[in-house]
């Protein structure tokens, strides 16, 4: 891997991490402890919809768009978060 390119990964993974960090701020911490006003469902399960529309959503258009894919990174994070799954280290060769 080039120092370039590590340089971009840590600089997506940080604005990434900032990203997520407003968003709790915006919203609170509903998508790990959701209200449960309508749905009754679990956090993980929520987060699970939230993907599916996602994916259905960059399915049926015609361009991938920053703000899908910045989505689906950041539900793919909190389900790590919801999983405890906090280190990758024993997921390396």
């Amino acid at each position: 891997m080039t120092e370039e390119t590590a340089e971009k990964i840590m600089l997506v993974c940080e604005n990434l991490s900032y990203f997520l960090e407003k968003k709790n701020e915006k919203y609170g911490n509903s998508a790990l402890e959701p209200m449960n006003v309508f749905s009754k469902s679990e956090s993980e399960d929520l987060l699970y919809a939230r993907i599916d529309d996602k994916l259905s959503r960059i399915k049926n258009s015609e361009e991938l768009r920053k703000n899908d894919v910045v989505d689906l990174l950041g539900y793919l994070v909190l389900i790590c978060i919801r999983k405890g799954w906090l280190s990758f280290k024993d997921l390396l060769d």
